[in-house]
């Protein structure tokens, strides 16, 4: 098992995938705030706090003490051409043992919406979960309207498995999910031949 450094940093095409910091504040704050109405629809309520320093110290520590810990790998999306911060990508969850699992939770700023950086960093992310991490499974879920969220997890290899009820909280309700998996060494669908 591979012991997380508490700078945890991933290497993309396009972009850096680092551990928050709290120097992110500032450019966290605004790409939030520029992306409330875009985001919504599909996040969990935000607290009224979401958008202070406090909050966001707290997200920093939480990230380091996961990091240090083995429980999750929480993501910034830096992209290397201007250092501007995009999004966020977490595997979370994760479970050792006889799992081997963990859960990918993922968003980008709507500036950055669908210019493939999301499937790079998923891409990474679930490299490093499988070949450093030694996870066996990764598990997504979404909306079932989101259909660019579907699109990204299939495109990525993840795979549809089913439906879970009632699954989280989004924009303030109870939300059934659409469930998706990828498996190291995945060979669903595939035959003698491939």
């Amino acid at each position: 098992m591979l012991l997380l450094k508490r700078k945890l940093r991933v290497e993309t095409e396009r972009l850096t995938l680092r551990t928050p910091q709290h120097s992110d504040f500032r450019a966290w704050t605004a790409l939030r705030v520029k992306s409330q109405k875009y985001l919504t629809p599909w996040e969990p309520t935000w607290a009224e706090d979401h958008l202070t320093r406090k909050a966001f110290s707290n997200r920093v520590y939480w990230a380091q003490r996961s990091v240090n810990g083995g429980t999750a790998m929480p993501l910034f999306l830096i992209r290397r051409e201007d250092q501007s911060l995009i999004g966020a990508i977490t595997l979370d969850n994760i479970r050792r043992g006889p799992a081997q699992a963990g859960t990918l939770g993922y968003w980008t700023g709507e500036p950055f919406a669908r210019m493939g950086y999301m499937r790079e960093a998923i891409e990474a992310v679930v490299h490093q979960a499988f070949t450093r991490l030694d996870l066996s499974r990764i598990e997504a879920a979404c909306l079932p309207e989101n259909a660019a969220s579907r699109g990204l997890l299939e495109k990525t290899g993840f795979k549809y498995e089913g439906v879970a009820q009632s699954y989280l909280q989004i924009d303030g309700r109870w939300r059934t999910h659409v469930l998706y998996a990828s498996l190291r060494g995945d060979r669903r669908g595939k035959t003698e031949a491939g």
